[in-house]
């Protein structure tokens, strides 16, 4: 029996962090079913200062986790970014994030754009209107996440699934593979 045998379903939120727009999306998994949740945009103004957008964002995580109460919250970890100023504020929100996360008791996952875009288009390097189109694929979406946050937070509950499909296998192999009393062949 394999670690997916023993779990019936999984609820996964993704969050795609920004200090203008923070993404998230929550995709339920239950008897190899996914299905969207919940989907939307955070979003503040820049004209506040800093410490208020950052307040905000936390109340505003922090009320989406207590009523949605996932599992597991999968955040973008910020890789590389080319604008110093966007990669700090992606940086902040994000540490908002999991913060808001950890403080619900949450487990934490995160992953790269790159890894998101691999597992849910197949290609590291997909562009957005690939992401987009791929996740209303996989959830049965009628119309493309708008705007792309949604779809991205929405691709990170995807790739979170996928991983953990991934970990399964292993885990099955290595069951398999195992001689009595532990040994390895």
């Amino acid at each position: 029996m394999g670690v997916l045998d023993r779990i019936e379903r999984v609820f996964v939120l993704g969050v795609d962090p920004g200090l203008s727009r923070c993404g998230f999306g929550a995709v339920l998994e239950a008897a190899g079913e996914q299905r969207a949740v919940a989907a939307g945009v955070i979003t503040s103004d820049p004209a506040l200062p800093v410490p208020a957008r950052l307040a905000m964002l936390h109340g505003e995580l922090e009320s989406l986790v207590a009523e949605l109460r996932p599992d597991v919250v999968a955040v973008e970890r910020v890789f590389f970014q080319t604008n110093a100023r966007t990669a700090m504020a992606v940086g902040q929100a994000s540490g908002v994030a999991l913060l808001v996360a950890a403080e619900r008791g949450c487990r934490i996952v995160e992953y790269t754009s790159n890894e998101v875009k691999l597992a849910v288009a197949g290609y590291g390097s997909a562009d957005k209107a690939q992401v987009q189109q791929m996740v209303r694929r996989l959830l049965h979406l009628a119309t493309v996440p708008d705007p792309p946050d949604v779809a991205d937070a929405l691709a990170l509950a995807l790739c979170h699934l996928a991983a953990r499909r991934h970990e399964d296998l292993v885990c099955r192999a290595d069951e398999r593979d195992a001689l009595p009393g532990g040994v390895r062949r």
